[in-house]
């Protein structure tokens, strides 16, 4: 690495510093020819990095970890986790690696992390690698996901390795470069607490408080504070998921961040027509993570939080489980408030609005819009035109329409804000068909697709000519969709 670069570019090592017990030192593969397929600029810049500087060999090699500054100390992370359920007791980085933590522009620590970066001593049975094709549809959509302002990790870049990868067929292989507030995830600390290490458990909870929330430090339970910060923080997530139609497909404990932050993008999707049963994920049969689901599993996964640090809330096992409780509680005290306010946004009322008045006019709506099957995102846009008069978008997209009229008038009487319903109601999500056809072409080499529909994605909320083709739902021939993790 030439000393203009090494200078500009620093890799600090607080998780692995703090936390060895959680992580194994391990390197990246070589790459035999990496190729820099997608490079996310205003995203290196917030995080100091050279975008020139990236596009070089050098850079490119930097980006999947072949080419690191002397003190970067990589590693493979250590968690535990339920999958679909089921307790894991060692996960981990199978196929990626934290290269260390850099400092943005407004001094907070982001973590960079690859993915598809090579087996390391937690791949089990996997190759450790990746394809560029889900590499793609995370760099897609959690680039969209942050546009929509949810909290989530984000993508730096996409790096095609050069070699290929068995999947169904020989495909060929990627790295991904992830940027996260951190990877501590609720399965990172069922790992802990399975080791019956109590220190460790509670440095590991003391390194989530500083970097994640440093207002439970001042309170007498500290560790009481952390679990409903947690819960708070996800409830908000989980909430706002629901309210842009967002399905993860795979949410299981390791997939849960203690930051709040959606992470693992893998069989994901937006829904089109709204059905509360919606599952887009190839592996989820029962449709446990389905649409309607994830309020439900994300409580769960939270449970199996509060189990793992129980011990430091109380020495008491039955006052820690009693306090535990109550703190779980406040799930669905803030699932439910952050959803409604933002289902009475999505129909331009005023926060203030009595509950009685507002909850009968969403219930009803959704239940239209659940028996026509219209299209979740396209509908709620309509509605900012229906607000201004013009009905017609709306009323195409419902089968009931004298009860959809009856609906029209009880709501306008309300004098919905059309303006404040554009503000929270997206024109463009990651069309499905769309991630497809994007994904294919990457994989083919052409980067134009995705690139297009990332620019389209970055203000979702403005509708722009020549983008039509971004806000229109699936065409009948895509048919019935379904996902995969790319694993």
């Amino acid at each position: 690495m030439s000393d203009v670069a090494r200078s500009t570019i620093t890799f600090q090592g607080q998780f692995a510093g703090a936390l060895p017990e959680l992580a194994v030192p391990w390197r990246a593969e070589e790459a035999p020819d990496p190729q820099l397929l997608m490079l996310n600029q205003p995203l290196a810049v917030e995080l100091g990095f050279d975008p020139d500087f990236l596009r070089t060999p050098e850079g490119v090699r930097l980006l999947i970890g072949n080419a690191l500054p002397e003190e970067a100390t990589p590693v493979a992370q250590g968690y535990a986790g339920h999958q679909f359920g089921f307790y894991s007791p060692r996960l981990g980085d199978g196929r990626a690696l934290l290269l260390g933590e850099v400092e943005d522009a407004d001094g907070k620590l982001r973590d960079i992390h690859l993915k598809g970066s090579g087996r390391t001593p937690f791949a089990r049975n996997g190759d450790g690698l990746a394809a560029i094709g889900p590499m793609v549809r995370e760099y897609i959509v959690s680039e969209s996901m942050h546009a929509l302002n949810i909290p989530t990790t984000r993508s730096l870049a996409v790096v095609a390795t050069g070699r290929q990868v068995q999947r169904e067929a020989l495909l060929p292989g990627a790295v991904l470069t992830r940027v996260a507030a951190s990877h501590l995830r609720v399965g990172s600390f069922q790992y802990a607490r399975a080791s019956n290490d109590l220190d460790l458990l509670r440095r590991l909870a003391d390194h989530a408080i500083e970097r994640h929330h440093p207002s439970s430090a001042a309170e007498s339970n500290r560790y009481l504070a952390l679990l409903k910060a947690v819960i708070s923080v996800q409830a908000k997530l989980v909430a706002q998921w629901m309210l842009v139609g967002f399905v993860h497909g795979v949410m299981n404990t390791d997939n849960m961040t203690v930051s709040g932050e959606t992470i693992d993008y893998g069989p994901c999707a937006f829904m089109e027509g709204f059905d509360p049963g919606a599952v887009y994920s190839s592996i989820d049969e029962m449709g446990r993570y389905a649409y309607r689901n994830q309020p439900v599993v994300a409580e769960w996964n939270l449970a199996r939080f509060a189990e793992s640090i129980a011990v430091l809330i109380h020495e008491d096992e039955e006052q820690a489980v009693a306090l535990a409780v109550e703190a779980l509680k406040g799930f669905r005290e803030e699932y439910s408030a952050t959803w409604f306010n933002g289902m009475k946004a999505k129909l331009g009322l005023p926060e203030a609005i009595d509950d009685d008045v507002a909850s009968p006019v969403v219930d009803e709506l959704l239940q239209l819009v659940q028996e026509a099957r219209a299209d979740y995102t396209s509908f709620f846009r309509s509605l900012g035109k229906a607000a201004r008069g013009e009905t017609e978008p709306s009323r195409r997209q419902i089968l009931d329409l004298a009860a959809f009229d009856a609906w029209l008038d009880r709501w306008r009487a309300l004098s919905p804000e059309a303006d404040a319903m554009d503000r929270v109601n997206p024109v463009y999500i990651p069309r499905n068909h769309l991630v497809e056809e994007a994904l294919a072409a990457a994989t083919e080499g052409d980067a134009g697709p995705t690139e297009r529909l990332v620019a389209a994605l970055s203000e979702p909320y403005r509708e722009r000519p020549g983008l039509e083709k971004y806000a229109e739902p699936a065409p009948e021939s895509f048919g019935p969709y379904r996902t995969f993790c790319g694993t």
